[in-house]
């Protein structure tokens, strides 16, 4: 993985500095609220509901074992002992005192990490497929791009008071586990017929309030013109956003009302006239250097023969470990090791239902010092508020899953209805409307049979507590929207949304439902896709397919009679 230079170090360290001063002026009165305000949120700050929030970064969700420790140092010394992991592969800490920010920031910097560009109106953290490198169908590594990205973003004076946020996601396969289309950027690398690599480039998708798929902008960008090609975007954006009214400033607003065409056009003409064949051109040289940041670990070889007999042997002994292999590792282009998702997703433990996306100091300890012994040092976190092992080998995989058991990380529920994207809501954000703690542990409650989630097969449940959608409740098979009645908390669903390749925005069922009618509610819908559902063999109609063929009707007689 990337690792800092002595100016990334020197640039991190005097931010810090430069932080802690501001901070120390603020409490001291000397500097107003309206000021520290752009300086506390481009450090990663919010006010929440109870307490400040410090949003980590983790750039492409990529994470080292000591990086781990520290976070977890850092959430028993300044915080209440855990971290929430978020869609966008950062992790927050919710109860941070502001006067100890600068003094966590120091920490950061010790084992390279921060928090700028976290929040603000600037580029924020580029996040891409959790496999990046690993994957069978790569056409090739993204991570070496969005590093690239990352460093010409980062602290870039021309993009740091942009309209309102910017987010881009770059990934390397056909298959999107990056939501890419709904990003402001999204960035899919392609070989043309000459076997020159490049990208698609995709514009304008984003969710919250107006939510929109992005256009195709350009069908096969040059990497040789990446950073020029973005900077044409983001100058095109920065002149004609809306600065009026934040509702409408994000860039999904200004392509879809002057039209993919039309704002095509803008950013081919700017970039032709200051930005291509200029010194943002990257060279083969420029390639090399960043994919240096990303080499292959020392994979060993195996006798696969004997490794998949012992495998098998296993899978077939132990049930529990089978349903776990099945749904929570995924294959690796290398023989004889697998992917491992953990779940972050545990549900109730002990009768208490643990937070999706939430994770211990203890529980991150133990989890770096797997990754040292079988994963060669990394964590990846992901769109889904899981984690990762890239490179765990077939011969390690069950002792794993067996660490992981101990852990309550080791959940075989991953791709399933509870393998939901849950925001912390009203509980936690300043902005929420509705709880959403609560409704998610009334779901884990209704649909506790993993034999029966396993019939049901992929479903991906979303739930945001605002319109703000930070849990993607737009994109879900069934998404989940807290909403507020004269001071009651209420739940608006909609079906058949899909962040995937055939990205597009779910229906709205009908009226909000109040909070105690949520799961059986979601139980009515359920019923209707198993009743309705078309097979063909082994072939299961998946739940957006139906949607996509009978529409929402069926769903909202049986809901609403």
């Amino acid at each position: 993985m990337y690792q800092y230079t002595y100016a990334d170090q020197a640039m991190v360290d005097e931010r810090v500095a430069q932080f802690r001063d501001q901070t120390r002026r603020f409490l001291a009165g000397e500097l107003p609220e309206e000021q520290f305000l752009p300086l506390r949120l481009q450090n990663g700050l919010y006010i929440q509901r109870h307490a400040p929030m410090l949003r980590i970064a983790i750039p492409y969700g990529l994470l080292a074992s000591q990086q781990l420790r520290k976070i977890a140092d850092i959430t028993r010394q300044y915080d209440k002992g855990y971290g929430h992991f978020t869609t966008r592969t950062n992790i927050q800490l919710n109860w941070v005192q502001l006067e100890d920010v600068p003094d966590i920031l120091a920490e950061l910097a010790s084992v390279q990490m921060h928090a700028i560009q976290t929040s603000g109106n600037c580029i924020r953290n580029t996040t891409t497929d959790p496999y990046a490198g690993i994957h069978r169908e790569e056409v090739e590594d993204p991570r070496p791009y969005c590093e690239i990205i990352r460093q010409w973003s980062t602290f870039h004076p021309e993009f740091a008071f942009l309209p309102r946020k910017f987010k881009i996601a770059v990934i390397g396969t056909e298959q999107d586990r990056a939501a890419t289309q709904v990003h402001d950027i999204g960035l899919h690398v392609r070989k043309n017929e000459a076997g020159e690599v490049g990208f698609e480039v995709i514009v304008g998708g984003g969710l919250g309030r107006t939510p929109i798929i992005g256009k195709v902008i350009c069908e096969f960008l040059p990497r040789t013109h990446l950073l020029s090609y973005l900077d044409a975007v983001l100058r095109v954006y920065n002149l004609h956003g809306r600065r009026d009214n934040k509702y409408k400033a994000r860039i999904k607003i200004l392509v879809d009302s002057m039209g993919a065409e039309q704002f095509t056009k803008l950013v081919e003409e700017e970039w032709h006239a200051h930005s291509k064949d200029g010194e943002l051109t990257l060279t083969d040289e420029h390639f090399a250097k960043a994919q240096s940041y990303f080499t292959a670990p020392n994979y060993q070889s195996f006798d696969e023969l004997a490794v998949q007999g012992e495998l098998q042997a296993k899978l077939q002994q132990d049930k529990n470990f089978a349903n776990w292999y099945a749904h929570n590792t995924v294959a690796h282009k290398v023989a004889g090791y697998r992917a491992v998702i953990i779940s972050l997703k545990a549900g109730l433990v002990d009768g208490k239902y643990v937070p999706a996306g939430d994770v211990t100091a203890e529980q991150m300890d133990a989890l770096a010092d797997l990754a040292d012994k079988y994963s060669f040092g990394e964590i990846r976190s992901t769109h889904q508020q899981n984690l990762v092992f890239a490179d765990i080998a077939l011969t390690d995989i069950y002792e794993v899953w067996q660490q992981l058991q101990q852990l309550n990380l080791a959940r075989a529920n991953i791709g399933t209805l509870t393998d939901m994207i849950v925001c912390p809501g009203f509980d936690y954000c300043s902005l929420a409307n509705a709880t959403t703690h609560n409704i998610a542990e009334q779901i884990e409650k209704q649909f506790d049979d993993l034999d029966y989630l396993y019939d049901l097969g992929e479903i991906r449940l979303n739930m945001s507590g605002c319109m703000n959608a930070c849990a993607h409740h737009h994109v879900g098979d069934i998404g989940i929207l807290g909403v507020d009645k004269k001071g009651e908390h209420w739940y608006q669903i909609s079906l058949g949304g899909s962040s995937g390749n055939d990205a597009k925005l779910g229906k709205i069922l009908g009226k909000a439902v109040p909070a105690d009618e949520v799961a059986q509610t979601l139980q009515s819908i359920l019923d209707v896709y198993v009743d309705t559902r078309q097979q063909s063999g082994d072939e299961v109609e998946g739940f957006g397919e139906l949607v996509e063929r009978v529409g929402i009707d069926p769903f909202k007689e049986r809901v609403y009679g």
